[in-house]
């Protein structure tokens, strides 16, 4: 049975083919998702990464959660299931009109 990793507290230079090589010295990998920001293109600095097996997943967990990878210590631990959110539907209220600016008095002459 296959166990989902979540890796956090990467590098922003880290590849998939990087994770793929980093975690299949542990046990077999089914696969790599690296996070990527959808604005910028770069990626986010976490990934999840797919082991076939349960003990490959401990093995690699045991062996890289607080372990040093390009300068940063990774987090490595088993993946929680995805939270259910609310559907959002756009932004906040507006709220009220409120004073605009301008004349206010438009029945005087003067």
């Amino acid at each position: 049975m296959s166990t989902k990793l979540f890796v956090g507290n990467l590098s922003f230079n880290a590849t998939e083919n990087d994770l793929q090589d980093l975690f299949a010295a542990h046990g077999p990998v089914e696969s790599v998702d690296l996070i990527m920001d959808k604005f910028s293109g770069r990626p986010r600095g976490f990934g999840f990464v797919t082991m076939q097996t349960k003990e490959g997943a401990e093995a690699a967990i045991a062996a890289l959660h607080g372990k040093p990878y390009e300068g940063r210590n990774l987090t490595v631990n088993e993946a929680r299931p995805r939270e259910e959110r609310p559907k959002s539907f756009g932004g906040g209220g507006g709220g009220g009109g409120g004073d605009r600016g301008g004349r206010r008095d438009f029945g005087k002459r003067y």
